[in-house]
């Protein structure tokens, strides 16, 4: 995805509409068999399920367009916890511990930094109605935009999972299904963005050629860059349906957060991107924030007691 968003920055809607195609390309025919498998999942939940994911995946996908550098986007949606937890308390009115609190301060003062940060470094990412010159007020005001963006997004996405865990707590594990319905039903809304998606297909077609081994033949590279986007996506994605049948949305949202931390370290070796010591300090904020959040250190030592329980009871038979 970093290798299409340096060529196109613009590409968002193009790579979504892509996954989503061969998805439920994949589905009708493995999961559905060509139509002849009832849904064990109401269609009325799916749409609903559907229409919150759309809404998500377009909103992150535009803030591209928006002055939204990708590690500024990476880092913002690594907030993705701190909107769980809100919609945790707003919908099912959960009470937290003062630790979990304490995560959501120091996760939530790492992406004002982060933001702040790239937000004095800002560039205009337009690459279809380019502008010559932009005034930094035009600039600040396209970058602000492009943050509603991600925050709609971030809380959209934290209301679909607890939504789709509900629905499994409903009806029984289903991630093969869940997995096609979701990306077979907003495909009909792909006919609003058209204009948009043939514009980065005419970018896509005019990228550099690169010669496919053996067969010698010309490809623009773009293609071959989204080709793999969406196989890798598709792992990611299915792996991830999977884990929401196994674990509580909170813990689907730490795993995903991860990911993406590391997703993140590895584009700054690989592409020399700009990260200052400021960036460094907001995502160590991010970081340990989401280890107190999960209390990973208190779940390793009460891994780790009835070992050493064991083995001190050994040692007094032994004596």
């Amino acid at each position: 995805m970093w290798h299409a968003a340096r060529i196109d920055p613009g590409s968002g809607n193009l790579i979504t509409f892509l996954q989503f195609l061969f998805i439920a390309l994949e589905g009708f025919i493995n999961t559905s068999k060509c139509g002849t498998v009832k849904p064990r999942i109401g269609l009325r939940d799916y749409t609903i399920l559907v229409a919150m994911f759309f809404v998500a995946s377009v909103c992150n996908n535009y803030a591209f367009d928006f002055n939204i550098p990708m590690p500024l986007h990476m880092i913002f949606r690594a907030g993705s916890l701190i909107a769980n937890m809100i919609m945790g308390i707003v919908i099912l009115h959960k009470r937290y511990a003062f630790s979990k609190y304490l995560s959501v301060g120091m996760i939530s003062a790492g992406i004002v930094i982060c933001t702040i940060i790239s937000g004095k470094e800002v560039k205009s990412t337009q690459t279809i109605a380019a502008v010559e010159e932009e005034d930094p007020m035009t600039t600040l005001f396209w970058w602000a935009l492009g943050i509603a963006l991600l925050t709609l997004a971030l809380f959209v996405s934290a209301r679909m999972g607890i939504y789709q865990e509900v629905l499994y707590k409903r009806y029984g594990k289903h991630p093969k299904e869940a997995l096609f319905y979701t990306h077979l039903l907003p495909l009909p809304f792909f006919l609003l963005l058209t204009t948009n998606i043939w514009d980065h297909i005419k970018i896509a077609n005019a990228s550099e050629l690169y010669e496919l081994p053996i067969v010698s033949i010309g490809v623009p590279i773009m293609w071959i860059y989204l080709l793999g986007n969406v196989l890798t996506q598709y792992l990611c994605i299915s792996s991830v349906y999977v884990l929401t049948t196994e674990c509580t949305s909170l813990t689907v949202t730490l795993v995903v957060t991860l990911r993406k931390f590391v997703s993140l370290l590895f584009s700054i070796v690989y592409f020399s991107n700009p990260f200052t010591i400021y960036h460094w300090i907001g995502t160590i904020l991010v970081f340990t924030g989401t280890i107190i959040f999960t209390e990973v250190v208190d779940k390793v030592r009460q891994a780790l007691a009835p070992s050493k329980q064991a083995a001190a009871v050994g040692d007094k038979k032994a004596n």
